[in-house]
């Protein structure tokens, strides 16, 4: 029996049954691509055997690393953007709940992680600042080249809190970068200060890292799993490689999305029913959309948290545009329940709920949503996970990474590049007077006046 449950009944109106049979051939094709390493970006397909395949003593060193950071800090820093923020920032809110960092020292598994240099907002870093204020801290900076913009404003500034502190000696000990084997301005400073480092994968793209020393270090910081996580992804791994349709449900559902994108439906919502599932949907966002946004094709990815979207978003899913298709991640166990109490006066009407507790109502919920958007003409996909544990994690991250890459080559594109993604900073460093941009900032000058 598959440990993720996969319901494609609330698609059978829109898809015939000959289609999905019909697909088989190109997913084939497209998974001897994947597998054989001759389709594009096969140079970026590391994370395939990333599971299994990875440096056990970097690994180790992870855990300790983790351990010190519990010992000696309150708080652990982590500077990054894209993918080296958004998968470890997704696994915290998964495993940790919507008010981790908000506990008592002695309610939480570890310390406290927070997010920076995934923007520009001097508002959101100064507040970052006020919030760790003068209490232990240490920083885990991610970048494989160390000048990315965003981040390496945000480490410059935290790296010269962490000096005043402790002075030189001692900050660099608590600096912690996740960068590039051999090369990079990062691995300049590490090799200069003795940083502990950890290495980005070569043959593992940002979007595809959270299994990677990117995630791993500030996962493990919260007391996480790191073994169970890993064995989840490996599991999940040793489940989705035959190529038939009928065993693969990563694969149906590739197919499916690829089925639904040629009749018109080229929006996807990602939608879930738990608030600490709402950074799984950026992470998500950004695997879905990077991969597959190019050549002028692909699905694009949005997303929905339910049911409290129901009342902002609700009307236009239900009976708006018909170019959407939902993809739902349900959780079949969430970690607490409530019960209802009841009341003497009734004057809300709830005492009907007498004897359910808050999930059974939230299960009727999602049952009542996927019938009407249904009705509404909406196809509906549901990806069921037991549990919110490290197990359950690592398994939903490898559906969907290996989903992305079959998807990716039946629509004909290159899956683990990203080209598009650096003409806004040719722009910005231009427009900052970056030097060796004078030409195109004379340019973008005149555009502008």
């Amino acid at each position: 029996m598959a440990y993720i449950k996969f319901d494609d009944s609330k698609v059978s109106k829109f898809v015939q049954a000959n289609e999905l049979p019909e697909m088989q051939a190109l997913v084939t094709a497209a998974d001897q691509e994947l597998r054989n390493g001759t389709g594009a970006g096969a140079d970026f397909r590391g994370w395939l055997t990333l599971p299994t395949d990875y440096d056990h003593e970097e690994f180790a060193r992870i855990q300790k690393a983790a351990e010190k950071i519990q010992q000696d800090s309150d708080v652990l820093v982590v500077i990054g953007i894209g993918g080296s923020y958004l998968g470890a920032k997704m696994a915290v809110d998964f495993l940790n709940g919507s008010f981790y960092n908000s506990k008592p020292k002695s309610e939480r598994r570890g310390v406290q992680v927070v997010f920076t240099g995934n923007s520009l907002s001097a508002s959101y870093l100064k507040e970052l600042q006020d919030f760790v204020g003068d209490r232990d801290f240490s920083i885990n900076v991610i970048s494989k080249s160390g000048t990315t913009t965003e981040p390496s404003i945000a480490f410059r500034i935290f790296k010269e809190k962490l000096i005043k502190k402790y002075g030189q000696e001692e900050a660099s000990r608590r600096i912690y970068a996740t960068t590039d084997a051999k090369n990079g301005a990062l691995r300049q400073e590490v090799e200069a200060n003795g940083y502990e480092s950890f290495i980005i994968p070569d043959g593992v793209g940002g979007r595809f890292s959270v299994l990677t020393p990117v995630g791993l270090l500030p996962i493990a910081a919260t007391g996480a799993d790191l073994n169970e996580l890993m064995h989840g992804a490996a599991d999940a791994a040793a489940a989705y490689q035959d190529a038939d349709l009928s065993k693969n449900d990563a694969y149906r559902y590739a197919a499916l999305r690829n089925i639904l994108y040629r009749k018109g439906y080229v929006t996807e919502l990602i939608e879930n029913y738990e608030p600490n599932l709402r950074m799984f949907a950026e992470w998500w966002k950004q695997l879905m959309g990077e991969s597959e946004g190019k050549d002028q094709k692909g699905i694009y990815p949005s997303s929905a948290n339910f049911t409290t979207d129901l009342h902002s978003l609700g009307q236009y899913i239900q009976e708006g545009l018909r170019n959407l298709f939902e993809t739902v991640v349900k959780v079949t166990k969430p970690p607490y329940n409530v019960d209802i109490p009841m009341e003497k006066d009734n004057l809300d009407g709830l005492n009907y709920l007498k004897g359910q507790t808050l999930n059974e109502v939230n299960d009727k919920a999602y049952e009542g949503v996927v019938l009407a958007h249904n009705d509404g003409g909406v196809p509906v996909l549901t990806v069921e996970i037991p549990d919110e544990s490290e197990y359950s994690l690592g398994y939903l991250i490898y559906f969907f990474e290996v989903a992305v890459g079959i998807s990716g080559y039946l629509n004909g594109i290159n899956p683990f590049n990203q080209p598009g993604v650096e003409a806004y900073k040719q722009n910005m460093f231009a427009l900052l007077g970056k030097p060796g941009y004078e030409e195109l900032a004379a340019k973008l000058k005149k555009e502008i006046d």
